[in-house]
């Protein structure tokens, strides 16, 4: 799988747009909306994303937002910190659904 992530394909996601402009011209205008400035600044949406990247496994997007996190005044601390903020909720969610599993053994077992 060590060739499957291209790191070349990141700066190729524009082409996205090939198959279908309209919808690509309507997602970037999105995305680009999302993260600029607003009730939060353009440095911690990139913290947040970088963390959600991880969350998700997106190696192209902890690429893309390791890099946008640091261009934008992030450190090494904060960019790790946000990353154990993914790890606790993703931990956290899928413990949470072990009451599921206990509810299910214990009506199994009477």
């Amino acid at each position: 799988m060590s060739d499957y992530y291209k790191a070349e394909h990141l700066p190729s996601f524009p082409t996205i747009a090939e198959g279908q402009p309209e919808l690509a011209r309507k997602f970037f205008d999105y995305y680009g909306a999302v993260f600029a400035d607003g009730a939060l600044s353009a440095r911690e949406k990139a913290l947040i994303a970088l963390a959600v990247a991880h969350a998700v496994q997106c190696p192209y997007c902890i690429d893309a937002y390791t890099g946008d996190s640091l261009a934008k005044g992030a450190d090494l601390e904060q960019m790790t910190e946000a990353v154990h903020v993914a790890v606790a909720i993703r931990g956290g969610a899928s413990l949470v659904h072990g009451v599921q599993m206990l509810e299910h053994a214990r009506k199994a077992s009477m």
